[in-house]
């Protein structure tokens, strides 16, 4: 396994002095990094928004008393698992209360206090809870919170509680952990084994079958195989082999920096993935440095910016100490997920044991961004009747339904019902949820059909559900221009796990 870089940290590194005063000799204010995390934080604040704000229009229709898979009798579920260690396994503020006011109050808290970082007020408290109350929405979300962004968030967000005041090593651990996304998403692509990416035609496949496609993806869908296949191959040179570069001098440093950016960019106009590709550019910041900031900003925002890292006092010999061991604590336990992800063997029994209770944490996460790629888009599609004879369609907001619709880019928002309903025709894995969804239809509850762009049955719910699964494409342009559509779909068959659900009594 080719190892992650590690840094040699000076005792100007590893000590927690002020950023400015402590540039490496010999490269004075390039290797300044107040304006550089000053300007994070207030993108770090926009990003917090919005994944606060994306959670507050769906939170109760997904966990609320009324959800599909209502936070509290997940609780009962954890603490009959753990007894009074679940507080500490699964760590979130509403063991205090489960109650759809204090979930919908979390998500609205943390757009207030995300505009607070956004205007620079308050920050190290303003960080600390939105820092505890994103992780406790991770926690009680359950599976429609299981994603890489919402960790990443979590991670980023736990450092940015040290970036005020300025320890230098904080800036490592940035840099740290945007290898660490780069590289292991581009490692396992290799470590899979899967065809497509091995033989350069994943992305032949990727706009048309990724969760959730918009109108560029129908595009980039159009392009000759040769330009999907030079595209794939260049996604896993910026993946393996830039990752490298940023630990190097500072020309090298920046062209993996615009190289990570150009990546995210494009991912950009032909993806959805809420603010996951925002958050990535964010991070390659820590790539430049504050002269090179500087060139593109006003002076007056700049000097904004740069003061809310202004120096602080170091703190004593407790800070120095408490910032080193944080700082291996972070390093070790990511070291640890990244080997447990190549080696694919179960950890030790006492590692495995500590590194349960650092997951529940989520501060070191293995990423894999699609180590394998989907060939052929099938859905899951959901019809109801009342006789038993008579089917009708629920539509979604996001995901292919109609044939007319075109997709649409609605980058930030992550509408997880959408999402998870890509995961649904891929096993036993998905069937819980997807069976407590269907339950919720059988009810009609209105937390869960609000998710809907259509409820067929809004008057009195269905007495019968029944699934099916069906093939969808991207027309061509030719077809695009003859009929108005954007899919062709074809019948494939009964989702046969569940292909028929009824009201008890039916």
């Amino acid at each position: 396994m080719n190892r992650v870089p590690s840094p040699t940290l000076g005792a100007a590194d590893a000590d927690s002095r002020p950023v400015s005063a402590a540039a490496v000799p010999g490269t004075g204010a390039a290797d300044e990094y107040r304006l550089v995390a000053g300007l994070f934080l207030r993108l770090l604040g926009a990003i917090y928004l919005a994944a606060f704000a994306s959670l507050s229009v769906q939170v109760l229709g997904l966990v609320g008393e009324g959800g599909i898979l209502p936070l509290r009798a997940y609780q009962v579920a954890l603490e009959a698992e753990s007894g009074a260690m679940a507080w500490v396994l699964h760590p979130m503020v509403f063991w205090i209360s489960a109650s759809d006011w204090m979930l919908q109050g979390a998500t609205l808290v943390g757009c207030v206090l995300a505009v607070l970082l956004i205007l620079g007020r308050w920050l190290r408290p303003v960080l600390v809870a939105l820092w505890l109350l994103y992780l406790s929405l991770a926690q009680a979300g359950q599976i429609f919170m299981n994603f890489q962004w919402d960790y990443l968030l979590l991670e980023a967000g736990f450092l940015a509680i040290f970036l005020p005041g300025g320890a230098r090593v904080v800036i490592w651990l940035y840099k740290i952990l945007l290898f660490r996304l780069r590289f292991l998403s581009g490692l396992s692509k290799l470590l899979s084994g899967d065809p497509s990416w091995a033989g350069l035609t994943a992305l032949a496949y990727y706009f048309e079958t990724q969760p959730l496609p918009h109108e560029g993806s129908w595009v980039a869908h159009q392009f000759p195989l040769p330009v999907h296949e030079a595209l794939t191959f260049f996604s896993l040179v910026i993946e393996i082999v830039v990752p490298f570069m940023m630990f190097l001098s500072r020309t090298p440093r920046f062209i993996a920096a615009w190289l990570t950016l150009g990546m995210q960019a494009a991912i950009l106009a032909t993806s959805n993935h809420n603010f996951f590709n925002l958050l990535s550019m964010a991070l390659c910041l820590f790539l430049f440095d504050d002269r090179a900031v500087r060139r593109v900003l006003p002076v007056g925002l700049a000097a904004r910016l740069a003061a809310d890292v202004s120096p602080t006092p170091p703190g004593g010999r407790w800070r120095r100490w408490s910032l080193g061991v944080m700082a291996v604590l972070l390093l070790t336990a990511a070291a640890v997920e990244a080997w447990h992800m190549v080696r694919s063997t179960p950890l030790p029994g006492p590692l495995e044991q500590a590194m349960r209770l650092w997951r529940g944490w989520h501060l070191a996460h293995p990423y894999h961004v699609f180590p394998t790629m989907k060939t052929e888009r099938v859905e899951v599609v959901i019809e109801g009747s009342r006789d038993g004879r008579h089917w009708r369609p629920y539509l979604f907001r996001y995901r292919p339904d109609r044939l007319d619709q075109a997709p649409r880019f609605i980058v930030p928002h992550q509408p997880r019902l959408d999402w998870m309903m890509w995961f649904v025709p891929m096993g036993p894995l998905f069937l819980d949820w997807y069976a407590a969804f269907l339950e919720r239809l059988l009810e009609n509850a209105p937390e869960v059909t609000a998710l809907l762009e259509h409820n067929p049955f809004a008057d009195a719910p269905p007495r019968y559900l029944r699934s099916t699964l069906w093939r969808y494409r991207f027309t061509d342009a030719r077809e695009r221009t003859r009929t108005g559509h954007w899919w062709r779909r074809e019948w494939v068959g009964p989702f046969w796990p569940l292909p028929y659900l009824s009201r008890p009594g039916s």
